[in-house]
């Protein structure tokens, strides 16, 4: 059964992602909401570097997160937004106007494009890299140590262990992670015989002899759109918003996830991740919410509990934080660190779905809101 709306408004959201998918389902009862985007499925993005070990598949269908909901879902990309007219351009030549838009394109690795055949990858190209993987083995190196590179090349080692993996970067490895955090991960990649390269910077793949390459040196938010519309960025081409999530230069338009520059008093400047895309994408809908009810949006608030990471499927990384992500001693590690990762990554779906069925319920969900 549909839910009755409370308003009339028209809503539209842009990108089914974390943020996107969020943003929508708890509009979902108080508006009427059009949902837009690429393809028919919600992506486990944090699952990638799974997907390249043989994970079968990240994805799961619209369709069954949307049945129960009145979000209409329209395939198509996005080409582009009138903000003075307030209407949505998209390649399919579908035009949708809106009352409040909620941008949520996310983010796509930076730096390189992934678009040399059988040798150069990216997270987003991990099926593509699974089936490389199975060919014949060579070398494949990972450039970049963050969490992302890091999950890969564990991911990718133990899985494929005729494979000689290089992790590559141009400073240290985990620089988000304490020392004995650090001290973990290199004993397990030395455990999986993975070569770590410190202080080495690439600045593309001809200079890496190297049969495979993964680039995971960082991201970037996809905001051409955003730019194009006449959106305030700030210097990362994040779209600058105020404290309750609304464009600065069109309050019409609220950004989540990725694509925002966003700011708090405990956090200090808020990371691109799963673990902050849900809660902008809750605070988004609250604020359209209240905007439309003719009341001042909440400001958004926000701290940091912990980092957490996979090495391999049998052992991980939880690491303790301070509310603006400085890490702590405290560290989790082992099976007991995979085990509590893996909970983390289920409970993201989990949280969509009780979106979907019972929305007062999910906001009371540790760690997404």
């Amino acid at each position: 059964m549909k839910h009755q709306h409370e308003s009339d408004a028209h809503v539209v959201v842009l990108g089914a992602g974390y943020a996107g998918l969020r943003a929508a389902l708890q509009l979902d009862r108080h508006v009427r909401v059009t949902l837009i985007t690429m393809d028919g499925n919600f992506t486990e993005r944090v699952r990638q570097h799974e997907l390249a070990a043989g994970r079968p598949a990240v994805t799961h269908p619209l369709s069954k997160l949307l049945r129960t909901s009145g979000i209409e879902r329209i395939t198509a990309r996005v080409t582009g937004i009138d903000a003075s007219a307030r209407c949505v351009h998209t390649d399919t030549g579908v035009q949708v106007g809106y009352d409040r838009l909620v941008y949520a394109l996310g983010s796509r690795t930076a730096g390189i494009a992934d678009d040399v055949p059988g040798r150069v990858y990216t997270a987003e190209s991990a099926a593509e890299l699974r089936k490389r993987l199975i060919d014949a083995p060579g070398v494949l190196t990972v450039v970049g140590a963050g969490l992302t590179g890091i999950e890969m090349a564990a991911e990718v080692a133990e899985t494929y262990p005729d494979w000689e993996v290089r992790l590559r970067t141009g400073g240290h490895i985990a620089p988000s992670i304490s020392e004995g955090g650090r001290e973990h991960i290199r004993s397990f990649l030395h455990s999986r015989d993975v070569h770590i390269e410190e202080g080495q910077h690439v600045t593309g793949p001809e200079d890496l002899d190297t049969d495979v390459i993964v680039w995971a040196a960082s991201m970037t938010p996809n905001t051409q759109i955003a730019v194009a519309a006449g959106l305030s960025t700030d210097d990362s081409n994040q779209v600058l918003v105020d404290s309750s999530l609304r464009s600065v230069s069109h309050p019409e338009i609220y950004v989540a996830g990725d694509a925002a520059s966003v700011q708090t008093a405990k956090s200090g400047r808020i990371r691109m991740a799963c673990a902050t895309a849900l809660p902008l994408g809750r605070q988004v809908a609250n604020s359209v919410i209240k905007d439309l009810q003719g009341e001042e949006p909440d400001t958004f608030k926000f701290a940091y509990q912990a980092q957490c990471m996979s090495l391999g499927r049998h052992d991980g990384l939880v690491q303790f934080v301070g509310a603006d992500d400085s890490p702590a001693h405290r560290i989790v590690t082992g099976r007991l660190a995979a085990m509590i990762k893996e909970q983390v990554v289920r409970t993201t779906v989990r949280t969509v779905r009780m979106d979907a069925r019972y929305p007062r319920v999910a906001g009371l969900i540790p760690g997404v809101n």
